[in-house]
């Protein structure tokens, strides 16, 4: 089994353009939390013509640094990796600032339909009322500033997920970051959406991964399947620990995270459920679920 080791080392440099590659430059914004770590990674692509790539949230220090960092070239468009609001917050601002349209894989949208009983978790931190004004999809090359970005469907994180090919670099979004894992909140993502993304991203012709938070990832594929063989023995820990006679999702939590902070306990207690369901739909448990709660047990 690949064995997946998290880098946590990263120094954001927040505010200060930093450079990558050849028409690549990372801005980091600062919203350092649990759930972003040092903050959102903004990109610029391009040299005398350029592409914003997730703006990031609202807050004016950081449109400041792009604002710098653009120093006045053409922006083509803004180009978002998904509608989740630490990454788009500010694109409607900085549409209009920078006189950009905006460009991703359309409206947001839940990965499937709410159940009866069900709220989306994660409904709150999504930008329900973005609208593209281009919709783009996978396998299609756009010149975004002056160099040939190609696009690539990535759901799992959420269902309008996309990553971006420059080169021998993939711009990952949340779909695969080196500090942690993927947080996966059914129904606004899918574990099934998940695997099959990470299957496809390892199956593409990028060496490293850039995410939209933390550093650089030297050897993309290779961390990628070390990720996936994580989430397979989740997977194993969820079916263990049913077994055991664990019914409810906080019981599994419990069993699997005993002392783990909270911010952790509330990422895992979300990302279990969406590995219960995955295995629901392998037919690996049986779940049951009302107005009083879910439960689950051996199928």
């Amino acid at each position: 089994m690949p064995t997946l080791s998290f880098d946590t080392s990263f120094s954001s440099q927040t505010g200060v353009p930093v450079s990558l590659a050849d028409g690549l430059v990372r801005i980091t914004a600062p919203n350092a939390s649990a759930y972003t770590f040092t903050g959102t990674n903004s990109f610029l692509i391009g040299h005398e013509r350029l592409a914003l790539v997730d703006p990031g949230p609202s807050d004016p220090v950081h449109l400041a640094a792009l604002k710098a960092a653009v120093a006045g070239r053409l922006v083509d468009a803004i180009i978002l990796t998904h509608t989740h609001r630490d990454h788009s917050a500010l694109a409607t601002q900085a549409s209009a600032i920078f006189n950009a349209p905006l460009w991703f894989g359309g409206p947001h949208r839940l990965s499937r339909p709410l159940r009866r009983f069900e709220r989306n978790p994660l409904r709150k931190s999504c930008d329900w009322d973005l609208v593209p004004a281009r919709t783009l999809v996978d396998g299609e090359t756009i010149t975004a500033g002056d160099i040939a970005v190609t696009v690539h469907t990535t759901p799992g994180h959420c269902a309008n997920h996309l990553a971006f090919g420059i080169g021998n670099d993939l711009l990952s979004g949340d779909h695969v970051m080196g500090w942690n894992s993927t947080l996966i909140a059914v129904p606004d993502g899918s574990m099934a959406d998940y695997f099959a993304s990470l299957d496809k991203v390892i199956a593409l012709p990028y060496a490293r991964y850039i995410p939209a938070h933390g550093g650089e990832i030297a050897d993309g594929p290779g961390y990628a399947r070390a990720l996936k063989a994580h989430r397979e023995l989740r997977n194993s820990q969820v079916l263990d620990q049913v077994a055991k006679g664990a019914s409810t999702v906080p019981a599994i939590v419990n069993a699997i995270y005993p002392t783990q902070p909270l911010p952790v306990r509330m990422a895992a207690r979300m990302t279990i459920t969406a590995h219960v369901e995955y295995l629901e739909a392998l037919g690996l448990l049986k779940v049951s679920r009302s107005l009083f709660g879910t439960r689950i047990a051996p199928a």
